[in-house]
């Protein structure tokens, strides 16, 4: 899709299917969140934080449902950073169904945080420039 710079292709399990036929909104952000891990591997804030108990805290997270899936089927998870702050940044999603159809919109606030002060910190370039890299990615 245009404008994205990470794509996560992912099935649709029969699990994820509410009494009402369609996926459960819950499985949707499981979606979201899945997506979100793999952009900060990507950008290699995981393994940042792994070193340093500094990294990724959610501060938010929100999405607009557009249209209903179903099992059996596939999703396509579309991300990129949108913007970055000072000391956080927003992942936008994009999931589209088999029909490519947009179904869900979703954006997540990450805020860079020191784990053992408990306190956000300033974004440093060197994360900033791995962001700039992963945008030229599909």
């Amino acid at each position: 899709m245009d404008g994205f710079s990470m794509k996560l292709e992912l099935r649709i399990d029969w699990i994820e299917v509410d009494l009402l036929g369609h996926v459960n909104n819950v499985a949707i952000f499981k979606y979201i969140q899945s997506a979100r891990v793999n952009y900060l591997e990507a950008i290699g804030l995981i393994q940042y934080h792994s070193k340093t108990k500094c990294g990724p805290i959610l501060a938010s997270t929100n999405c607009q449902f557009h249209k209903p899936l179903f099992y059996p089927g596939h999703i396509t998870v579309y991300s990129k950073v949108d913007y970055i702050k000072n000391t956080s940044f927003r992942i936008q999603h994009g999931i589209y169904n088999d029909k490519n159809e947009l179904v869900v919109e979703a954006q997540d606030i990450i805020v860079f945080y020191d784990f053992s002060e408990q306190s956000k910190l300033t974004i440093p370039n060197e994360l900033r420039e791995k962001i700039e890299k992963v945008k030229n990615k599909i």
